[in-house]
């Protein structure tokens, strides 16, 4: 009986060796989740409770706050930040973003990110009347934005429903972060054949580390280096992503991005590390495993 109906299980330690791109072992994927949070919507997730133990009800004008200064702040220190290390970068946009946001989407396209779909705005596909036109809708907005359609999708929350990657297939996206279960990209399986799931991350999510955990300023860069700590034994055999699944409105507060900051100058100071976008890591994975996509589909 397999564990899921989608990708097959396997021990990392029993997967082929890789070559990493250009023969480098640490591939490190900068993502920004850029979400439009409708004000007359209750906020899908808040930083403060509503006062004297009431519901939080629109508008919710705290926590509607805190993420509209990611938008208006965090997102130029970031886009700044980025830009002065060279870094390229993953835009995990809601595509409404580009109609509430114009002058936002601009900086993101002039700094060349990498445009991936996430959602209208930040709704789950689980609760979208219509899926696929929810989806279509999302890539023609991004690909109007942009200039190109993209290639990779992270659902909102993560998101699906039971047909949501042979949707994802169907519209020709290539590539799905949803399934976070591999420090390497694995293929997966759709009724339009295969799909490629790249890493994302929970522990390197700021998210989690941030607003639900509660760390310390400096939490981000501990794991980081923690995290390089263990991929230094596990490089000598195999390629590892290491995502940093940020945003702006947690990664791009001052005291946080300090340490961040100095999270990406650990990483750019070494020689074995490459920094990819979506594309990027689905295109080297693709080359690198050109069988994996056939053997997905014929597995039972």
């Amino acid at each position: 009986m397999p564990s899921n109906p989608r990708i097959p299980f396997q021990l990392s330690s029993d997967r082929a060796p890789l070559t990493g791109p250009a023969g480098k072992t640490l591939i490190v994927h900068i993502v920004m989740n850029i979400e439009y949070w409708p004000i007359e919507r209750p906020m899908p997730r808040g930083i403060i409770p509503a006062p004297h133990g009431a519901t939080p009800a629109p508008p919710d004008v705290p926590n509607f706050s805190w993420v509209e200064y990611g938008m208006r702040c965090g997102m130029p220190r970031m886009l700044d930040m980025l830009a002065r290390k060279g870094l390229p970068c993953s835009a995990f946009l809601n595509a409404q973003v580009a109609d509430v946001y114009p002058a936002l989407m601009d900086a993101v396209v002039e700094a060349d990110w990498e445009l991936v779909g996430h959602g209208w705005f930040q709704q789950s596909l689980k609760q979208a009347e219509d899926e696929a036109a929810v989806i279509r809708r999302c890539l023609d907005r991004l690909e109007q934005a942009g200039g190109k359609r993209p290639r990779a999708w992270l659902g909102p929350g993560l998101g699906e429903t039971e047909e949501t990657p042979d949707l994802l297939k169907a519209e020709g996206v290539e590539f799905l972060h949803d399934w976070v279960l591999d420090d390497l990209p694995t293929w997966m399986k759709t009724k339009h054949g295969p799909l490629m799931a790249l890493p994302y991350s929970f522990e390197l999510n700021d998210v989690p580390v941030y607003a639900i955990q509660n760390g310390s300023t400096d939490e981000y860069l501990k794991r980081v280096e923690a995290t390089l700590a263990v991929f230094e034994r596990e490089m000598k055999g195999q390629p590892r992503v290491m995502t940093l699944a940020l945003h702006p409105h947690i990664i791009g507060v001052p005291h946080v991005a300090h340490h961040f900051e100095a999270a990406l100058d650990l990483l750019t100071a070494r020689d074995d590390t490459i920094f990819l976008t979506s594309s990027g890591i689905g295109d080297w994975y693709a080359k690198a495993d050109s069988d994996g996509a056939a053997r997905v589909m014929e597995a039972g």
